[in-house]
C-alpha cells in the first residue's frame, strides 16, 4: 500500500520530545513527551528511556509534567506539574516506586525554572507571584460582585512579554527550597527584569546570578553584571567582568571558573552580533574568550514549527578542562567543544541535522540529546564522546509509525549568487511525485528573527505545501545566523536593503529553474519574514499573491507597541519620538501606494511582540486601494508563536487558510 500525502491534520498525531536529562550513571534519559489528547489539548508527561530500557511513561496526572531533573545522586526526580489552583509546583518522584509528592507550596504565580544544588540539599527556584488583583480567586470575587476586570496600572515599560502576558511590576525572584521539607525562602530579588541567568556554585554554598547593570535596562544597550548570592541572602557584586550581555552561567566543577555566553561589547538587544563563550577566573578576576577564533553565534537559532528545545547551552567537563556549547552553522546545529586554554570551538557532531544537548553524565562520557533532520521529527538519543564519529544513538521512535504512512519531500540544497558577490544558502522542496519537465507553482518562504536561520529540520508548513503541489524555497539571506557575524550584521538597523538584494537574487534564481512556472510565484513569511513579505510586494510585482503573518509594517509605531520597545539610536538610527526618518524609510507601509499584490494577512490578537495594529495597517491600506485582501485574526489567548506552539485546532486552521489561499491564486482553476 502506497504512502499518502501529509496534511495539516497530521499535527494531531505528532509527538514532540523535549528537555532530555541524562541520569548521572549515563544509562537512562529522562525527557518530556508532548502530544495532543482529547479536545485538542496538548499534554506533556515525563518518560524515561535507555539503550537497554524501552521508553517508559513515568507520570500520568492530567495536570501534566515537565522540566524533569534527576537529583545529583540519581535517586529522585524533581519536576513541574499543575495539580491545583495555584499553578505549577515542584513535585518529587523517587525511583524506588510510589506516587509523586508535591514539594513546594508557592502562592498563585509563575514558577518557571529550578536547579538542584550539587549536594542535593536544595533547589533554587525562579518564581513570580501573581498580582493580587489578578489571581483566579480575585477575578472570581469581582465577577460575583458584578465588577469589571481590574485595571493594570504600570510605571515601567517592561510590564508585559509575549507568551507570558501582562504582569505589571511583578518580577521573578530566586527562592531557596529545602529538598526534603519544601520550605522556601526568598533569596534574591535585585534583578529588575527577573530574567537573568543563574547557576549554583560547585560547593553549593552560593549561587551566581546575572542582572542588568542599570535598574532601567530597557532604556540602554545590554550590559550585565554578575553577583554572588549566598544562602544567608547576602549579595556580592563580582567586578572585573567585561561590559556587555551575559547569560547561560555555568560554574566549573573545581570551583575555579565561571563560564558564560555573551559578548564583551555593550550592544543592542536584537542579537545581531555573535554570542561568544567566556570564562572568568573567580580567584584572579581574569576573563577571557574561548571562541574568539570561531566566527559563529553559539546559540541555537534554527527555526521550525515542529520541534521542542533542550536545556543545554554551556556544560563543563567533569575535569573542568573543556566546555560544550551549541554550534549552529549553515542551517545545522551541532555540539561544539572548547578547551580552557583555547580560542576555537570544534564541532563534535556533523551532518545535515540539528543536535541539541541536555546534560552530561557524571563521568563526562555521554550526553542526552534531541536530534533530527529535515524529513523526520526529532527524537531522544545519547551521544558518546568517546565514540563521537558514529553520531547520536536514537533511543525513541515515537513518530515512526506516522512517517511510515506519509510521504515527505527531501530538500535539495543550493548556494545562490547575488549581484554583489554574496552567496545565499537555500533549499528547495519539490512535491514527491514531481516529474522532470513539469512547471510548478513556487512559494518563497522568508524566515523571522531576523537573526535566526532556516535549516536541516522538519517544517510541517513546508511539507504540507509541497504535498499540495508547490515547490517550496527557503533561504538564509543576509541578516541570518549561521554564516558569521558580518553576514548577520549586514542588515543591522538597515532592513530592506541587503536582505532585499539577497531575496531578489533568490526570486530570480527560482524564475530561472526548469521546475518553476515564473507566472505562478508566491511569497510568504512571519514576523520579520512578514516585514520582508510586505517589503517585497511594495517593491516588485513578480509575485502573484502573498501571505504576511504576524508582521511588522510600520517601524515607527512598532517602536512603542512591542514588548521590546526601541531605544533611541540603538539598533535603528533615531526613535519614534524624535527622528523618524530612517524608521519611516524602512517601513513597508510607507511604500504601499505601489502594492498591486493580493495578500492574506494572519495575526493574533494576543501578539505582544508584533502588535496586531501592524497587520491592521496592511489590511486597511490594501482595502482602501481595492487590492484583494483577507484578514485572519486569531483570538487574544494566542501569541506571536501561535504557528509553533498555539492551540492545535488553530494551527490546523491557519495551515488550511494558507493552503486555500495558494490554491485560489497559484493553482489552475478547474474547468467548468
Amino acid at each position: 500500500m502506497g504512502k499518502r500525502a501529509i496534511t495539516p491534520e497530521d499535527l494531531l498525531r505528532f509527538q514532540w520530545v523535549a528537555d532530555p536529562w541524562i541520569h548521572p550513571d549515563g544509562e537512562r534519559v529522562l525527557f518530556t513527551l508532548k502530544r495532543v489528547e482529547s479536545k485538542y489539548k496538548v499534554v506533556s508527561q515525563l518518560w524515561v528511556a535507555g539503550q537497554e530500557e524501552p521508553p517508559r511513561q513515568l507520570t500520568f496526572h492530567e495536570g501534566g509534567a515537565s522540566h524533569g531533573r534527576w537529583s545529583p545522586d540519581g535517586r529522585r526526580i524533581a519536576f513541574l506539574s499543575k495539580r491545583g489552583e495555584t499553578g505549577a509546583q515542584v513535585h518529587l518522584l523517587t525511583m524506588d516506586g510510589g506516587e509523586a509528592r508535591r514539594l513546594t507550596n508557592f502562592p498563585e504565580g509563575s514558577l518557571s525554572e529550578f536547579q538542584w544544588s550539587p549536594d542535593g540539599r536544595w533547589l533554587a527556584v525562579r518564581f513570580r507571584e501573581a498580582h493580587p488583583d489578578w489571581t483566579e480567586s480575585a477575578k472570581k470575587r469581582r465577577q460575583e460582585m458584578g465588577l469589571s476586570d481590574a485595571p493594570w496600572v504600570v510605571e515601567t515599560v517592561f510590564y508585559r512579554l509575549d507568551g507570558d502576558g501582562i504582569f505589571g511590576d511583578r518580577r521573578h525572584g530566586l527562592y531557596l527550597v529545602d529538598a526534603e521539607t519544601g520550605e522556601h525562602t526568598r533569596l534574591y530579588d535585585q534583578d529588575p527584569t527577573g530574567m537573568g541567568s543563574f547557576c549554583w556554585a560547585a560547593d553549593s554554598s552560593s549561587l551566581f546570578v546575572v542582572r542588568p547593570r542599570l535598574d532601567d535596562p530597557w532604556r540602554s544597550p545590554e550590559d550585565d553584571v554578575v553577583q554572588q548570592v549566598f544562602l544567608d541572602g547576602s549579595v556580592r557584586t563580582l567586578d572585573r567582568f567585561p561590559a556587555g550581555p551575559k547569560g547561560s552561567l555555568a560554574a566549573s566543577p573545581d570551583g575555579r571558573w565561571l563560564a558564560f555566553l555573551g559578548d564583551d561589547r555593550v550592544q543592542e538587544s536584537w542579537g545581531a552580533r555573535n554570542t561568544r563563550l567566556f570564562v572568568h577566573a573567580l580567584d584572579t578576576g581574569e576573563t577571557r574568550c574561548l571562541s574568539s577564533d570561531t566566527d559563529a553565534c553559539l546559540a541555537a537559532a534554527t527555526l521550525s514549527d515542529a520541534k521542542e528545545g533542550a536545556a543545554g547551552s554551556v556544560v563543563w567537563s567533569p575535569d573542568s578542562r573543556a566546555l560544550y556549547v551549541n554550534l549552529p552553522v549553515h542551517g545545522t546545529n551541532h555540539i561544539g567543544c572548547a578547551t580552557l586554554d583555547g580560542t576555537r570551538v570544534e564541532p563534535l557532531t556533523s551532518g545535515p541535522m540539528l543536535v541539541a544537548f541536555g546534560n552530561l553524565s557524571a563521568d563526562g562520557t555521554r550526553f542526552s540529546v534531541l536530534f533530527g533532520g529535515a524529513t523526520r521529527l526529532q527524537e531522544v538519543g545519547v551521544f558518546d564522546l568517546d565514540r563521537h564519529r558514529q553520531g547520536p544513538i536514537r533511543l525513541t521512535g515515537f513518530n515512526d509509525d506516522l512517517f511510515e504512512e506519509i510521504e515527505v519531500a527531501e530538500p535539495r540544497e543550493h548556494w545562490i549568487d547575488t549581484p554583489d558577490g554574496t552567496k545565499v544558502h537555500a533549499w528547495t522542496l519539490l512535491p514527491t511525485g514531481y516529474r522532470e519537465g513539469d512547471r510548478l507553482p513556487a512559494v518563497l518562504e522568508i524566515h523571522g528573527g531576523p537573526h535566526c536561520q532556516y535549516g536541516w529540520t522538519f517544517f510541517h508548513e513546508f511539507q504540507v505545501l509541497a504535498a499540495e503541489g508547490y515547490a517550496v524555497v527557503y533561504s538564509n539571506p543576509r541578516g541570518s545566523k549561521g554564516y558569521g557575524e558580518a553576514h548577520c550584521r549586514a542588515i543591522e538597523g538597515d532592513w530592506g536593503n541587503k536582505d532585499w538584494v539577497d531575496i531578489q537574487a533568490v526570486k530570480d534564481w527560482i524564475k530561472a529553474q526548469t521546475w518553476a512556472d515564473p507566472a505562478r510565484l508566491g511569497v510568504m513569511g512571519g514576523s520579520y519574514g512578514g516585514y520582508m513579505t510586505n517589503w517585497v510586494v511594495s517593491h516588485c510585482d513578480d509575485f502573484v499573491a502573498a501571505i504576511t503573518d504576524r508582521c511588522v509594517s510600520n517601524l515607527v509605531s512598532f517602536g512603542g507597541n512591542s514588548d521590546f520597545p526601541h531605544q533611541e539610536n540603538g539598533y535603528w538610527k533615531g526613535a519614534p519620538w524624535s527622528d523618524i526618518s530612517e524608521l519611516w524609510r524602512q517601513s513597508p507601509i510607507a511604500h504601499f501606494s505601489n502594492v498591486k499584490t493580493p495578500m492574506l494577512i494572519i495575526h493574533s490578537d494576543g501578539d505582544l511582540r508584533c502588535n496586531i495594529e501592524q497587520a491592521e495597517q496592511v489590511f486597511v491600506a490594501l482595502k482602501q486601494r481595492s487590492i484583494p485582501a483577507r484578514f485572519v485574526r486569531y483570538p487574544r489567548n494566542t501569541s506571536h508563536g501561535m504557528s509553533r506552539n498555539g492551540p492545535p485546532d488553530l494551527r490546523i486552521h491557519r495551515l488550511n487558510e494558507i493552503v486555500r489561499w495558494w490554491a485560489n491564486h497559484l493553482l489552475p482553476k478547474p474547468t467548468p
